[in-house]
């Protein structure tokens, strides 16, 4: 999805495109939680370095991995 402008409201919503998720579940920030960047960022440079990531492999299984394409978030 892209914000083309607001005046008047333009989006552009694309058939395809590319989901990052978060190797842990996100909850509120707390001080003891907040440098667990696994959980408050999606980036993945920084998820696949964690015990839990997902990579995407085979076309075929995209459903549980960390990087897939939109249309299996849908």
């Amino acid at each position: 999805m892209l914000l083309a402008g607001v005046r008047p409201l333009r989006i552009l919503i694309y058939k395809e495109g590319l989901v990052r998720l978060a190797t842990e579940p996100y909850s509120q920030p707390t001080d003891f939680n907040m440098r667990n960047n696994f959980m408050h960022l999606t980036n993945y440079a920084i998820n696949k370095n964690s015990e839990k990531f997902i990579e995407n492999d085979d076309e075929g299984q995209q459903e549980d991995a960390h990087k897939r394409p939109l249309s299996q978030l849908y």
